[in-house]
């Protein structure tokens, strides 16, 4: 869809995008607080953003509690939802276009006059509780936090997440949100028909009833790798494994796009020099690598499931492939292919104003990165093979690494193919 992007700088301190799409039906919105696990007053605490998260659809200055505000919500479709992660708590809307400001001032209302209570702290903290719960049988959930922790991240696991829910009380709920919910601390995007409706939405948000607070920094950590984590299920039946490699700066636009060329290459269909090879010889259903970019650090990361009899073989796979990679040894036409993949996907990358309100929040609520989706297509058609090769051999070279597998198996196997990554 054709849209044009301006960043806002609020009077009262908050920032912004507004995204013009020209005819859409749709408006759809993403307000962001850097308030999330990492500025837990302490770890004693440390799901207190979640909680919190729970509890903005419940009561307000105008609803009693939960039910009714989400009768008035949705009476026309209207959607939405939040999310809690280390950096950030984020609220989401998508509604029709003709509703657009009464949705914007239900959401001012959720996010600005919360009226946090008891009964509904007892309830969403069982809710929490049962999520997480939920989490632990998802072993790509179990690991990844482990993951984290092994290359020095100062976060807790699933487990040890669990363990600080009952230690919220109503005074920290209320203590966090009036630290972090402020003007200068929020940071927004709102993709839909913003043309003639500019000078309106920023009236609005410049009422919202925020203080005016401050932008939370991201913390930056010394990262450092260390040996393989194996987390014990006497029921898994197979390996769960991942394993991050990290490079201690964040990456521009166009080396994310580089490294998401390789790991098309290495792990995109199964075409794919690791998980295509992988697929072909029955050793895996399934795996792939990303890679991720935040402020201060970058992450490679790979991660599958594979049957303990397959293990030793995938993993030599895996080694082979990635040598070579460092080697140098990309065909061009991989390389071409994985670019006009590339270009295919952005094509088809951009179809709904939550698509496009999605692409820019990646890098402007982590980085304050503004990436214009029209770019794209050169940003591709720039990306350098030798470059990428460089990226590649960078990561490899870092020294952090960390690993992790969960499995019914002795932690002298996982550590053994951890081992088999050697490069």
């Amino acid at each position: 869809m054709k849209h044009s992007v301006e960043e806002i700088h609020l009077k009262n301190g908050a920032k912004g995008l507004l995204i013009n799409i020209p005819g859409a039906s749709v408006m759809s919105t993403r307000i962001q607080f850097r308030a999330g696990m990492l500025y837990a007053k302490n770890k004693d605490v440390y799901e207190i953003p979640h909680v919190v998260e729970h509890l903005a659809f419940g009561a307000n200055a105008k609803f009693r509690d939960e039910q009714a505000f989400e009768a008035e919500f949705t009476k026309n479709g209207a959607y939405h939802n939040a999310w809690t992660s280390d950096i950030s708590v984020c609220y989401e809307t998508e509604c029709a276009d003709f509703e657009w400001e009464r949705i914007m001032d239900l959401q001012q209302v959720s996010i600005c006059e919360p009226r946090f209570n008891e009964e509904e702290l007892k309830s969403e903290k069982a809710n929490v509780r049962s999520e997480l719960t939920g989490y632990m049988n998802d072993y790509y959930r179990l690991l990844w936090p482990r993951v984290q922790q092994a290359v020095g991240e100062d976060i807790l696991d699933l487990s040890e997440r669990l363990k600080t829910i009952s230690n919220i009380e109503l005074k920290d709920i209320r203590e966090h949100y009036r630290r972090t919910h402020t003007a200068c601390n929020m940071r927004f995007i709102i993709a839909g028909r913003i043309r003639g409706r500019k000078r309106k939405i920023i009236k609005m948000l410049e009422g919202w009833k925020l203080k005016e607070g401050r932008e939370f920094e991201i913390p930056v950590t010394d990262l450092h790798s260390s040996e393989a984590v194996s987390i014990r299920r006497k029921d898994a039946s197979n390996i769960t494994f991942g394993f991050s490699l990290v490079t201690p700066r964040h990456l521009s636009p166009e080396e994310v796009f580089a490294m998401n060329c390789l790991n098309h290459i290495l792990n995109g269909t199964t075409n794919s020099k690791i998980f295509g090879a992988a697929r072909k010889r029955g050793l895996v259903y399934g795996m792939g690598s990303s890679v991720a970019s935040n402020t201060h650090n970058s992450y490679w990361d790979f991660d599958g499931e594979v049957n303990i009899e397959n293990a030793e073989e995938l993993f030599d796979l895996i080694q082979l492939e990635l040598m070579k990679t460092l080697n140098g040894e990309i065909l061009d036409m991989d390389f071409l292919a994985a670019k006009s993949y590339a270009l295919g996907r952005m094509q088809m990358g951009a179809q709904t104003p939550a698509q496009i309100a999605d692409y820019y929040a990646d890098g402007y609520f982590t980085n304050g990165t503004i990436e214009k989706y029209y770019n794209m297509a050169n940003i591709i058609k720039s990306i350098d093979k030798f470059r990428m090769i460089e990226l590649a051999r960078e990561f490899a070279g870092s020294g952090i690494k960390g690993f992790a597998a969960v499995s019914s198996t002795e932690k002298a196997f996982i550590s053994e193919l951890e081992t088999r990554l050697n490069f």
